[in-house]
């Protein structure tokens, strides 16, 4: 999945010299956090709801008053994505820089913005999460073919994996989630235990033999 696939567009932008005022009263009409500022089609700077509370706070050094300028408190150093870029690396940019949310450049052209919430969409779509499915979680060998082995024995149960997420557990283990085309997981879970997997989710618990068939 690509940052174009999850990317807001168009963009809301607002000019520097509009004041703080209005670009309070923008965020809150169409409901955003972030805004862009764009001087003659150009990304000159991002003003984020945080940097108007901080600004004009009592508690700031020198509060600004609500008719001064954006570009008085904009970020001036604005950290961007591309709309090739694949979403877990627009994440992982996020997470390094602590911000949350990228502009997206074609060349020099503003095409969209990416946002956390953005991004927790495009997990929930990539988990599958984001429609009726069960979830299987087991512990594999982290060697080849096992993997393989364990999305077999699921097929061979008529069930179909709708997404496959894995990380290392150590360099030895490796931890796999499943989500399946089924809500009956403890009879897949307990199946697959009979042929020798580590299943995590669901715990084991008495279920009463049925078949497994996938839901509609």
């Amino acid at each position: 999945m690509l940052v174009q696939d999850v990317m807001q567009r168009p963009v809301q932008t607002i000019a520097p010299d509009a004041t703080l005022a209005a670009a309070y009263r923008l965020m809150q009409e169409r409901a955003i956090r972030h805004l862009p500022v764009v001087d003659e089609g150009r990304l000159v700077g991002i003003v984020t709801d945080r940097d108007l509370r901080l600004a004009t706070s009592a508690l700031h050094p020198h509060p600004f008053p609500p008719d001064a300028r954006v570009a008085s408190v904009m970020q001036r150093r604005v950290v961007t994505a591309a709309p090739l870029d694949p979403v877990e690396e627009a994440a992982r940019l996020m997470r390094m820089r602590r911000i949350g949310c990228l502009p997206v450049l074609d060349g020099d052209e503003l095409v969209g913005i990416v946002t956390v919430t953005d991004l927790l969409e495009a997990l929930l779509r990539l988990s599958g999460a984001d429609r009726p499915s069960g979830r299987i979680e087991v512990r594999l060998a982290h060697t080849p073919g096992r993997l393989a082995a364990l999305a077999s024995a699921v097929a061979a149960h008529h069930v179909n994996i709708l997404s496959i997420l894995s990380y290392p557990e150590s360099s030895e283990w490796l931890r796999v989630v499943l989500r399946v085309d089924t809500n009956r997981t403890h009879p897949l879970a307990d199946a697959l235990r009979q042929e020798g997997f580590e299943v995590i989710w669901p715990p084991h618990k008495p279920w009463s033999p049925s078949s497994i068939t996938p839901t509609t």
